[in-house]
C-alpha cells in the first residue's frame, strides 16, 4: 500500500513525514534552463539508473497528461511550480510505491525526495541517505570541503536537507493556540505553515527545519522530531478541551458526517473542510463508522486530479462536484 494511504499510531497527529536533499552534478553548471543542457543531465542520469537501483523509473513531464501531473502534485511528490514550469523540459525518478520521487532539471539539478506515513523520521532519513549516497557514487556531486554540498540558493547549502512533517491540528486551531505554538517553533530554528494560508479549514500545517548550514543531517532531524512530539503532545491537550463541550462538539462532527453520507454535489473545498471534522471524530472515538484506511482514502480521491484518476475519466467541474459526492459514499460504504 502507497505511503499517503498507510495509517499509523500517531496518525492521529501526523500525516507523512518527508526528507529532501537537493544536489547538484558537478560536471553541469547550476540553473540549467536550455532543452540540450537538460536532455545531457537526464541522458547521465539515465545511463547510471539501473546501478542505483531501488526499482526507479524514468518519466518525462511533457510525456503525462495534465491530470496525471496534477495528481502528482496533489500527493506532494512534485511542487505546482516544477509541473508547471517545467512541463516540457523537466522529468522525474520514481518507483512504484510512490514514497521516493526525484524532481530533475529544477532549480537543482536533483531534488531527492522520501516519504513515508505518520512520524518516522530517523528511517526515512536512513533510507534517503542510502539513496542518496548510491546516487553521488554513480553521478558526482558538487561539493566544497568548507561549505558541504552546493545548491542554487545560499540558503539551502551545507547538508542541503529539508526535513518535515505534515501535521494536523484542529484542536489547537478551533481553540485559536496556533499562534502560540508558531512563535515556539519559530523561535527554536524551525518554520511552521498552513497547508492553505488563505482559509486553513483542514487543519494541516507543515514543520520543517530552516537551518542546513553548520548543523548534521541527524541534529536536524532530531530537532524536528522533539518539536513535532511536543505539537502532538499540546494537540492532544487541546483535544481534551474540546471534549469537554460534548454536545458542541459532536454535533459539529455528526453534521459534517451528514453532510458528506448524503451530499448529491460537493465541492473540494468543503468536502476537505467537512471531512477534517469526520476525521477528528474518527481520532477521538465519536464517531465509529469509519476506519483511519477509508479516511486516508477519502482524503486522497476528493482531491481533483486523484477523483479523476481513480474513476479513469475527466471531468467538467460541476460533473466533478457530482462524481465527489459518489465517490465518497462509495468509499463510506466499504466493508
Amino acid at each position: 500500500m502507497n505511503w499517503y494511504l498507510q495509517t499509523t499510531k500517531n496518525g492521529d497527529v501526523v500525516k507523512s513525514t518527508r526528507i529532501r536533499f537537493l544536489r547538484n552534478l558537478s560536471e553541469f553548471k547550476f540553473n540549467l534552463n536550455s532543452k540540450e543542457d537538460i536532455e545531457k543531465l537526464e541522458n547521465k542520469i539515465k545511463d547510471n539508473l539501473y546501478s542505483i537501483g531501488y526499482g526507479l523509473k524514468f518519466l518525462k513531464l511533457k510525456d503525462m497528461d495534465d491530470i496525471t501531473k496534477r495528481s502528482l502534485v496533489e500527493k506532494n511528490l512534485i511542487t505546482p511550480e516544477f509541473s508547471l514550469k517545467r512541463s516540457e523540459t523537466g522529468s522525474i525518478l520514481i518507483n512504484e510505491d510512490e514514497n521516493i520521487c526525484i524532481m530533475i532539471g529544477g532549480k537543482d539539478h536533483l531534488n531527492i525526495q522520501i516519504f513515508s506515513a505518520g512520524l518516522d523520521l530517523e528511517n526515512t532519513l536512513n533510507l534517503a541517505i542510502e539513496l542518496d549516497e548510491k546516487i553521488g557514487y554513480s553521478l558526482g556531486y558538487a561539493v566544497s570541503k568548507k561549505y558541504g554540498y552546493l545548491t542554487s540558493s545560499i540558503n539551502n547549502i551545507g547538508t542541503a536537507l529539508k526535513a518535515s512533517v505534515i501535521v494536523y491540528l484542529p484542536a489547537l486551531t478551533k481553540t485559536r493556540n496556533t499562534r502560540k505554538i508558531f512563535d515556539a517553533i519559530n523561535s527554536f530554528g524551525m518554520n511552521i505553515k498552513a497547508s492553505n494560508s488563505d482559509n486553513n479549514q483542514n487543519y494541516i500545517y507543515e514543520i520543517s527545519n530552516k537551518q542546513t548550514l553548520g548543523i548534521t543531517e541527524k541534529e536536524i532531524v532530531k530537532n524536528l522530531k522533539v518539536i513535532t512530539e511536543t505539537v502532538m503532545e499540546q494537540e492532544r491537550q487541546a483535544r481534551k478541551l474540546l471534549t469537554k463541550d460534548e454536545i458542541e462538539l459532536e454535533d459539529e462532527i455528526f453534521r459534517s458526517y451528514g453532510v458528506l453520507t448524503n451530499a448529491r454535489k460537493i465541492s473540494y473545498d468543503e468536502a476537505v473542510s467537512l471531512l477534517s471534522n469526520v476525521k477528528l471524530g474518527v481520532d477521538l472515538g465519536i464517531l465509529d463508522d469509519l476506519t483511519d484506511l477509508q479516511v486516508q482514502k477519502l482524503y486522497l480521491y476528493i482531491k481533483p486530479a486523484n477523483l479523476q484518476k481513480y474513476l479513469g475519466q475527466t471531468y467538467e467541474r460541476l460533473d466533478r462536484d457530482i462524481k465527489r459526492a459518489e465517490v465518497i459514499k462509495q468509499i463510506i460504504n466499504e466493508k
